[in-house]
């Protein structure tokens, strides 16, 4: 388990490690291919100024001393003033394409058809760049109409090799290409140390929660940072914190469920051994025991009940069956059960409740139970003498039964966990702990609330919440 874990956790270092050097290297390519094409733009508008430059200025020439003649003329006559001004290849085209002359020397059988000239012609300068059939090199052309008052009458064409630039550029994109070589071999042994920086606390916090799921609960990760690794490490502080106290309250509640189940066993155990060495002639005495054991039975009922309860409160198994009921019987029939209670413990009891209240939609037995089991905690906190009251009354489309009390009341450090699973705060008398929370199950079923109000020393008051619709 602990190897496939390690095993995990170099494949995310890895993974970590791999996606900063793809970010990178993407970012790098995609930087290297923006300059190639800026420098190229660059450096070809370059080349086209300064051809542009030259063609203007021998165009120019042209049109304020040589216009008087023809172009044919001029070609024949003063052919060294079109090249004065250029290193580059020059050409004179006619009117139709042809082309008159060449400065290197190469003879064209078809007319010029290219987009500089078709521009140049149409009275414009133009440029084209590609590839023509005397050469291997890519070409830059320029095109600038011949005018002779002010009418076109051919095109001067500039024409040079692009591959020196091209050289030039290939040689600067091979340094940038090795210098980004460097950068992402030196990122990747960052990538990988930063990488080794984030997965180191979460093998940390790995390895503890491995022990902690064989049941280890002592060990505890070590809070390197404040961001999600340092706040998953606080959760499974957290988390074994409250595993240990659930815990410990779980074995506290079987050993006073133990205690609880083994009293009146062993009441009624004792019982049944006097009882059958008894004379059956003693018959107080059988009268004394049957209702001994009588009454520890229906304690220990009780007790199984509370504890089936609570098994289907864990799995979710509590289910309602809801009719429309009558609160005043309801709450007539919990006075009659509960007085007794109250008077077998010398505890004032007051019930009250308005005369008419709505039918409502719940599960009768489940609600007896709930109000049973608050009563009876608070006539088992209060001393002889004290007072308990039942209050039922309506309020914003709520019915709300108020059990109030003046017994000893629960400490404030107790209050909030009152409703817990096995909680037993230092004053309960409970059996089991669970009785609460098993009402608090039944209410929030019933999308109702049971809120817990106490002071020490004073008293406690429970509130019930049931929507009347």
């Amino acid at each position: 388990m602990e190897r496939k874990g390690i095993e995990r956790q170099q494949s995310i270092k890895t993974r970590i490690g791999y996606s900063f050097m793809g970010i990178i290297v993407i970012s790098i390519f995609i930087f290297i291919l923006m300059l190639s094409v800026f420098l190229k733009e660059y450096y070809y508008k370059s080349v086209e100024d300064i051809l542009t430059d030259q063609i203007r200025m021998s165009a120019s020439f042209y049109s304020r001393y040589f216009s008087d003649s023809s172009l044919e003329d001029n070609v024949m006559d003063n052919v060294d003033v079109f090249w004065k001004f250029t290193s580059a290849q020059v050409q004179i085209i006619d009117n139709s394409g042809t082309v008159l002359m060449d400065s290197i020397g190469v003879y064209f059988t078809d007319k010029l058809e290219t987009s500089d000239v078709k521009r140049a012609l149409d009275g414009e300068a133009g440029k084209w760049i590609g590839r023509v059939a005397y050469t291997d090199d890519l070409v830059m052309s320029v095109s600038h109409p011949l005018e002779a008052n002010s009418e076109v009458v051919g095109v001067l064409r500039f024409t040079t090799s692009l591959e020196p630039i091209n050289e030039q550029l290939r040689y600067v994109i091979w340094i940038f290409i090795l210098m980004g070589i460097l950068t992402i071999a030196i990122s990747s042994i960052i990538s990988f140390i930063l990488a080794n920086g984030v997965v180191s606390p979460i093998k940390q916090v790995t390895r503890v929660a491995e022990k902690m799921a064989k049941g280890d609960f002592q060990v505890r990760c070590i809070k390197e940072s404040n961001d999600e690794v340092g706040r998953l490490a606080d959760t499974l502080n957290y988390m074994a914190n409250e595993i240990m106290e659930k815990e410990q309250i779980k074995n506290e509640f079987i050993a006073s469920v133990s205690h609880e189940l083994r009293t009146p066993l062993t009441s009624i155990k004792g019982w049944a051994v006097i009882l059958n060495n008894t004379n059956p002639e003693e018959v107080e005495t059988f009268r004394d025991g049957l209702k001994i054991i009588e009454k520890e039975t229906e304690r220990l009922s009780g007790m199984v009940e509370e504890l089936l309860d609570f098994s289907k409160l864990l799995s979710g198994e509590i289910s309602l069956k809801l009719k429309r009921t009558n609160l005043v019987d309801l709450i007539e029939y919990i006075k009659r059960h509960m007085t007794p209670v109250a008077q077998r413990n010398r505890i004032n009891f007051e019930v009250e409740y308005p005369d008419q209240l709505p039918e409502i939609s719940i599960d009768e037995n489940r609600i007896k139970q709930v109000l049973i089991n608050v009563l009876d905690n608070a006539f088992k906190f209060t001393s002889q003498g004290g007072m308990v009251s039942f209050k039922t009354y309506i309020e914003d489309n709520f019915i709300v039964m108020v059990v109030l009390d003046n017994g000893c009341g629960i400490p404030s450090h107790e209050l909030p966990y009152v409703k817990d699973k096995f909680f037993k705060g230092k004053n309960s008398k409970a059996a089991s702990g669970i009785g609460l929370s098993v009402s608090n199950e039944i209410i929030s079923k019933h999308n109702g609330q049971l809120d817990i109000e106490s002071q020490e020393g004073k008293g406690t008051k429970v509130i019930i919440r049931l929507p009347i619709s």
